[in-house]
This record gives structure tokens, C-alpha cells and sequence, in this order.
């Protein structure tokens, strides 16, 4: 996608350390309280109907306090307390997901990130005005960072050379994700059983519940795909918006911007192919709207020939 080129105001120069320094503090507090009694109670919903749980009021309090305790003027908008101003007259807009993959963070499990992605502001900033990016792992503490200043992405944390994209390009012997949460299973396996059948011996197939961290893992080339159809199939089909809904609690839960705004920056820099369901650039999807119309589905991949056969292999609904 194309970026405009803007003279960098002051504080473009500390944004790096910034945004390093906000998710490592959200990591610490995340860490500190994850086998606490409280952090799987689901104590509500955010803005876009997700569950929340005890562990996501701790990670959204240290984005704020981060956010608070320095000097620099920002807009910060997350996933649970939505669009907040720090400052006057901030330059730039944080767009944070404080733990994406809250499920496998309160059992323990390695797959969820810490995500923030950061955007000039404006009256409707797009992911295609992400300047900075970085997703850090929150059991590791690892991360993926990229800037418009510095082509590619940097990674640290890691034990071998990241980015590190596979050559895959058969559907039969990929290693891929896929998204169930708010997505009812019939319909999932309906669109892509077929390919969880031809892939799951010879390659393999995986639920992380993270968007971040299934298109992350492109990056490290642990895989070739990531999968989240869902809501494709809604706008070929607004009939299927009560099944949903259903699974939803009453509500559509697709990619929010959020969900996806630093790992679309990341991996198109790392040279990973990834689009909507549609196989369009995510480009205009607005940062700061939760409607189902600025909901998102997603195809990646590491070549462009898996990403094309993946569109062109799904059972779509017409």
C-alpha cells in the first residue's frame, strides 16, 4: 500500500522507545497477575462485544498508566476503554490491543501478544497511515518491530533470523491457522473442512485465538497461512448475521482494526502477502471504527501462490 511521506514532528524521534517501553509494561503487569484468581472472571464486554476478562482490565490499566507517566501527547485507542487523550493536541493516535489472545494468556499459553500500532492523527486515520508497529510476545517478551524510517522489520528476542518466510506454496503441506471464536463451527467447516482434511497430516492445522500471533508466526516462519474467513462469509450472505450473533453474544465479532492494524504494517513490510477474504488490501480499514462494516476478514501467507490457491480453494457462499 502506499504511504505518504510527512516531516516527522519532535517526538516521531522517541516513538520507538515508546512504543517498546508501553508493551513492556503491559507484558510485566499481564505476567504479574496471569494465575491470579480474578484473571479469568469475564467482568463484561468491550465496546465491540468481546468478552472481557479480569486479565484485560489489568493490561488496559498499564497501558494507561505507561500513557500517563511520560511526557509525550498521544491519543491511545484500545480495545476495551476505546479512544482516550493524553495531552494537548497529540500528533499521534496509539491503536493497542493490550493482550491479543486474552484465552490462551489466562491458561498460560505462549500465543498471545502484546500489539500496538501507531498512526499520524486524523479525522479518520486507516491502517494505511500506520507509521510505527510492534507486536512483543507476552510469554517471551520478543518482539517484532517496524517504522517508515527503516525498510523491513526488526526482530529481537529471538534464537535464529527473523524474518524468516517459508517457500510453501502447496495446500496439502501447509502449517496454518484459523479462527473460531464468534464464528459458528458449521459454517467454518463447511468453507474450509476440506482443507483442514487435506492438510492436517501432511502439514498442520492450529487454533491460536490470536490474530497477532497466527500472522506473527508468518513472520517466523513456524507458518505458511492464517485464516479468518468469517466475515466474507457475512457480507456474501447478510442472511447468516443471526448464526453470528448467536455465537457472538448478540453481537458480530470479526478482525477489529485493533486486531489487526500492527501485524497488516509488519507483515507487509516482512513481504508476506495478506488481504481480506476478498483478496483486497486492509489498507482503508478505519482505526478507530468497530462497526461491522470496517470488520475485517483475512487471508495471509508467506508466497503469493499459497495465498492464491487458499482464495481460491475456500468454499465461498455465493
Amino acid at each position: 500500500m502506499t504511504r505518504p511521506e510527512h516531516d516527522s514532528p519532535p517526538e516521531a524521534a522517541a516513538m520507538p522507545d515508546y512504543v517498546t517501553g508501553l508493551a513492556g509494561a503491559v507484558r510485566e503487569a499481564v505476567l504479574a497477575a496471569q494465575h491470579s484468581s480474578g484473571s479469568r472472571l469475564v467482568r463484561g464486554h468491550s465496546p465491540g462485544g468481546d468478552a472481557q476478562f479480569g486479565l484485560d482490565e489489568v493490561a488496559e490499566a498499564a497501558v494507561w498508566k505507561y500513557v500517563v507517566d511520560h511526557d509525550l501527547p498521544v491519543a491511545v485507542y484500545s480495545e476495551d476503554r476505546g479512544l482516550q487523550y493524553h495531552g494537548e493536541d497529540p500528533a499521534h493516535l496509539l491503536v493497542v490491543d493490550p493482550i491479543d489472545g486474552t484465552r490462551p494468556a489466562v491458561a498460560g499459553l505462549e500465543s498471545a501478544t502484546v500489539s500496538v500500532a501507531v498512526a499520524r492523527m486524523a479525522p479518520r486515520p486507516r491502517i494505511a497511515d500506520v507509521e510505527y508497529a510492534l507486536l512483543m510476545e507476552l510469554r517471551t517478551g520478543a518482539y517484532l518491530y517496524g517504522d517508515l524510517t527503516v525498510p523491513g522489520i526488526t526482530a529481537h528476542g529471538y534464537d535464529r533470523p527473523v524474518p524468516a518466510l517459508t517457500r510453501t506454496t502447496d495446500l496439502a503441506r501447509m502449517f496454518w491457522s484459523l479462527e473460531f471464536n464468534g464464528h459458528p463451527a458449521q459454517l467454518m467447516t463447511e468453507a474450509y473442512g476440506h482443507l483442514i482434511d487435506r492438510s492436517a497430516n501432511t502439514g498442520g492445522v492450529f487454533v491460536f485465538n490470536s490474530a497477532t500471533w497466527s500472522i506473527s508466526r508468518l513472520l517466523t516462519g513456524q507458518l505458511d497461512a492464517y485464516v479468518d474467513i468469517g466475515n466474507r462469509l457475512l457480507r456474501d450472505d447478510p442472511a447468516l448475521l443471526p448464526e453470528f450473533e448467536r455465537v457472538g453474544n448478540g453481537r458480530v465479532l470479526h478482525l477489529f482494526p485493533y486486531d489487526i492494524a500492527a501485524a497488516v504494517f509488519l507483515a507487509e513490510r516482512a513481504g508476506a502477502v495478506i488481504t481480506d477474504g476478498y483478496g483486497q488490501p486492509l489498507g482503508e480499514t478505519v482505526l478507530t471504527d468497530l462497526s461491522i462494516t470496517n470488520q475485517r476478514s483475512c487471508v495471509a501467507a508467506s508466497t503469493p501462490e499459497l495465498h492464491q490457491a487458499l482464495l481460491s480453494a475456500v468454499r465461498w457462499r455465493r
